[in-house]
């Protein structure tokens, strides 16, 4: 196994950054029903890569042990502790300014509103149930679905290791046992919308994306060599992918989840194909010298990935704050782009100093050189 691959954390400030410019589209009345529209929506592919990268880097504890023969699970209190001091902190600290902000900017949509709200997205679990995405906080949602795999990775580990393949590398077993757990998802999405409305933004759902991440890290240990070609294969497959899912008979219209459970399905399979798509030659070749490795190892792409999860925290209610205060733009208009520049603009720093402030996350240099090979979240 490899530790630290700098291009993997560059492609986590793409994923951030699409997930600001699909916010930026939808904020300023860019999600028509229409290719163009479509398109812009599905910028929200940041999720989907991210949840994978998670898959690909939390779950080689569990390859090592297979592949090293050895019968020690990894240690869950310090896997629990590197998994709370990068995601926890900083996160409370967005959602209580959030909340103070609202003492006094009013926020006429009372979604989330309230002591009940506040308690409900500290806790990550406001997708349960209608009302509770907070305004400048709705992004929120996916990191109540990672902890929620950060929660089940254990067992699934162990069960994997243990029960499945008793200790012994079995790559094909663990592959297939990965491949019949992904099911879950698209069987998830058929049953959800008799569950409760919330049901398809619940884990299940999601996790298909994850197992695509955790079957890269098990394919990394069989790959004898990547041939030039492979590269620009997988992102001509991620392109098309992106493209084909942004055609409004194929993907449904320009929502997170679609109404219609083929749409649901069809558009989460391939975005799990894009993910894995741009994943796969960072995880797979990570010595590769090409140009994608290149761009995404630099280290302007690496310094980015490196404050993506604190961007990713601050960017919403950074553009809430620019389009309707500072713009004083009228809901749904405004340059989608003139939104995207100036949210990152001021939100990079603020990621920054956020991330510089506090005492946890990956400042420390113990953090350097074992968290990163842990997971990445955002």
């Amino acid at each position: 196994m490899h530790g630290r691959v700098a291009p993997l954390t560059g492609l986590r400030a793409i994923a951030a950054a699409a997930v600001c410019l699909t916010h930026a589209a939808f904020s300023t009345g860019h999600y028509t029903d229409d290719f163009a529209g479509h398109l812009w929506a599905r910028f929200e592919i940041g999720v989907p890569i991210f949840f994978a990268l998670s898959g690909f880097l939390l779950f080689r504890p569990w390859v090592r042990l297979l592949r090293d023969g050895t019968h020690r699970q990894p240690d869950l209190r310090r896997y629990a502790w590197h998994r709370f001091r990068r995601v926890v902190p900083a996160y409370w600290v967005v959602v209580t300014f959030v909340y103070l902000l609202g003492l006094v900017r009013p926020e006429p949509n009372p979604s989330g509103a309230g002591i009940d709200g506040y308690l409900r997205n500290l806790g990550f679990i406001q997708i349960y149930g209608f009302g509770h995405l907070r305004v400048g906080l709705t992004q929120a949602w996916s990191l109540a679905v990672e902890v929620a795999f950060y929660v089940a990775l254990p067992f699934i580990g162990w069960v994997l290791t243990a029960v499945v393949c008793r200790y012994r590398w079995r790559p094909g077993l663990l592959l297939g046992s990965l491949a019949a757990l992904a099911l879950i998802s698209p069987a998830w999405m058929a049953i959800a919308p008799d569950i409760q409305i919330t049901a398809r933004m619940w884990p299940p759902a999601y996790l298909w994306w994850f197992v695509a991440g955790m079957a890269l890290t098990v394919c990394a240990e069989l790959m004898r060599g990547w041939p030039r070609w492979a590269t620009p294969a997988c992102l001509l497959v991620a392109v098309t992918a992106f493209v084909v899912s942004a055609l409004p008979a194929i993907g449904g219209p320009p929502m997170m989840v679609p109404k219609s459970v083929v749409e649901a399905i069809v558009k989460s399979a391939l975005y799990l194909v894009v993910a894995t798509a741009l994943i796969a030659p960072l995880g797979l070749a990570p010595a590769a010298t090409d140009r994608y490795h290149r761009f995404l190892g630099s280290r302007p792409m690496v310094w980015l990935g490196e404050i993506s999860y604190e961007y990713f925290l601050v960017h919403l209610i950074v553009m809430d704050v620019l389009l309707l205060d500072v713009f004083g733009w009228p809901m749904f208009t405004g340059n989608v782009l003139v939104a995207f520049v100036t949210t990152s603009i001021v939100s990079v720093p603020l990621a920054w100093a956020l991330r510089a402030a506090l005492p946890f996350g990956d400042n420390d240099r113990g953090n350097r050189t074992h968290g990163r090979r842990e997971g990445v979240t955002g």
